[in-house]
């Protein structure tokens, strides 16, 4: 009957130790490094091509000034001169500019007319392979006719093309660089400013979720939609503030309401979660169990044990929980538990909320201890009534049937010997009747005894009279001590008769043989009360048992009090003096020393002096 919750965590990290947000980062930051370099790369390519093609219309520039000078010199001028001037003009060209590597000149059949290339020891197989060579036709023009007399082949070393490219390159890389660092470093700063933005708004919200309604965020540090997220959050949470104010007080109202519905109810209540836990417990159930809440408020239920470390609950809520739950829904599990001297029935239900989840369930606690006390000395009553009826009947009927069928064979002796036995059954049976009747009559709430002024004293003499008889089966002796003028007292004479004659009849009934009886009518102390007592030195009753001695059905049964009877005679002195006559009734008593019961009566009748207020 148990749900289970599982929880998902979405901040939990990834296999290599990052979150989204990280991988998102470093993500941009690639992608925006490889558009970056690869910008880079066509940018510098396209440069070193433009530069490269700049530094090759360079060589043609060049090569044609050099053919216009060289066709000037050589032209109408002999093998040899040609061959020195242009040595001559090669050399100067090839000393004042690092760009030349070498000069070639040819003739308008091709064949090289002179050649500065082997000349130049600085030129190494290395630079040779990056030697860049451009030529131009040498056009001689005589009487406006032009006339290619040869060509020019320049050997072009690319110095100063390497230097303005490697220069361009280096600094396109700086550019770049920079661009590249800027663009990584705004990432993060913005990355940064975000997340610290979205920190303060998750602070926010969990602050508000914990129920600190009101908390505003008051960072200054804000810009377009995220200072408007800002505004809204805090908008939401001062209306929710609001929206508390306006409900606390009512909230708090019906909790407190339930609360006490719950505390004022007689029956014990206790409330568990789906875990067993406590969270709520009344006062009257802490009383059944006899514990603090303390001690049991957020406890395990089935940990809860008595005196004798018995765990109580525990196997009834495992039967409660191996219950099918539509059973368990039509009809509360009932059962009895006894906790050291209580017994308490307890039913227990379970409990849902509003959309039929199973959350707990209650236990309602009822102390039945005094109805299962009653309900045991009924049963005890009826046994012993049953006893003590079956007793004289059985004598009776045994004589009678003797005396009918056998009557003209008996003596007269025997005759006289059974019929007096048959009277002393016959007055057995009627004071048992006469119990069961007295209890059952003073017992009713609307019975109102008719009361007279009358003495005490007479009462009592009377009532000792009339058990002489038995006093003399065990040879007991009476002592009658009444104190003279004794006021009269508003009574019902009868039943504090027969209040007197129920103690005298239990002081004779456990005294031992030869002992005394005295019976004293006396003021008490005060001078408000007439008190009679009847005092034995008999067997006597141990402590444990006084408090309950005048309780109905109760008797006291141990090797020592034997004797049967009803359990009813002292109940009805304690309802006929207190219930009918405002008085109170009082025992002391000392084991094999005797005991000494009896009752206070008013000297104003207490009911009637209430009814004169009126």
């Amino acid at each position: 009957m148990r749900n289970f919750i599982k929880y998902t965590d979405n901040n939990k990290l990834g296999f290599l130790g990052l979150s989204t947000q990280n991988k998102l980062i470093i993500f941009g930051s690639f992608l925006s490094s490889i558009l970056i370099i690869c910008t880079a790369w066509l940018i510098i390519d396209n440069t070193q091509k433009t530069i490269t093609n700049s530094y090759h219309n360079f060589g043609l520039m060049l090569a044609k000034t050099i053919s216009v000078e060289a066709s000037d010199m050589i032209t109408d001028v002999s093998s040899q001169k040609k061959n020195n001037k242009l040595k001559r003009l090669s050399n100067v060209i090839v000393k004042r500019n690092d760009d030349i590597a070498y000069v070639i000149f040819r003739d308008e059949s091709g064949n090289i007319i002179y050649s500065s290339k082997n000349n130049n020891n600085l030129l190494s197989s290395e630079n040779e392979l990056n030697i860049i060579e451009v030529s131009h036709p040498m056009i001689s023009e005589y009487s406006g006719m032009k006339r290619v007399i040869g060509s020019i082949v320049l050997g072009l070393t690319g110095n100063t093309m390497r230097i303005v490219g490697k220069a361009t390159r280096n600094l396109m890389i700086v550019i770049f660089t920079v661009a590249w660092l800027l663009s990584i470093a705004a990432v993060f700063i913005n990355t940064f400013l975000i997340t610290r933005q979205l920190k303060l708004l998750l602070d926010g919200v969990k602050r508000v979720s914990t129920g600190e309604f009101g908390y505003k965020i008051t960072s200054k540090e804000l810009w377009g939609e995220v200072k408007q997220l800002f505004n809204s959050f805090n908008t939401m949470s001062t209306k929710l503030r609001q929206y508390e104010e306006k409900n606390i007080d009512k909230l708090t109202y019906e909790r407190n309401k339930l609360e006490a519905v719950l505390m004022s109810i007689a029956n014990g209540v206790i409330v568990c979660d789906n875990y067993d836990k406590v969270i709520l417990v009344n006062t009257s159930a802490l009383g059944m169990l006899e514990i603090k809440s303390n001690e049991l408020v957020h406890s395990n239920i089935l940990n809860f044990c008595d005196s004798n470390g018995k765990l109580c609950f525990q196997e009834d809520i495992a039967k409660f929980k191996d219950t099918p739950l539509e059973e368990i829904e039509c009809q509360p599990l009932e059962c009895e538990l006894i906790i050291d001297a209580k017994v308490l029935k307890v039913f227990i239900s379970p409990i849902f909320d509003y959309h039929q989840d199973y959350l707990g369930y209650i236990l309602i606690l009822h102390d039945i201890t005094k109805e299962a006390e009653i309900d045991k000395m009924k049963n005890t009553f009826i046994s012993n009534v049953s006893h003590e009826l079956r007793t004289p009947v059985t004598v009776l009927r045994s004589y009678i049937d003797t005396l009918y069928n056998c009557g003209e064979d008996l003596d007269k002796q025997t005759k006289d010997e059974f019929i007096e036995v048959m009277n002393e059954e016959s007055d057995r049976l009627n004071r048992l009747v006469n119990d069961i009747l007295d209890f059952s009559r003073l017992e009713s709430a609307n019975v109102e005894l008719e009361k007279t002024s009358c003495n005490i004293g007479p009462i009592v003499d009377l009532t000792v009279k009339s058990m002489n008889v038995l006093a003399q089966e065990k040879n007991l002796s009476f002592s009658v001590l009444i104190e003279p003028d004794l006021p009269k007292i508003t009574i019902n004479a009868e039943s504090i008769e027969r209040a007197i004659k129920n103690l005298v009849s239990n002081a004779i009934k456990y005294s031992y043989e030869g002992g005394r009886v005295k019976i004293t009518a006396e003021l008490d102390r005060t001078g408000n009360y007439l008190q009679v007592s009847v005092e034995d030195n008999g067997m006597g009753i141990a402590e444990d048992h006084l408090d309950k001695i005048f309780d109905r059905f109760y008797r006291v049964e141990n090797k020592t009090h034997t004797i049967k009877g009803t359990g009813l005679g002292l109940h009805i002195v304690k309802v006929t003096i207190e219930k009918h006559h405002c008085g109170e009734v009082f025992v002391e008593s000392t084991i094999d020393e005797g005991s000494v019961f009896g009752f206070r009566l008013p000297l104003v009748d207490q009911k009637q002096g209430l009814e004169l207020e009126v």
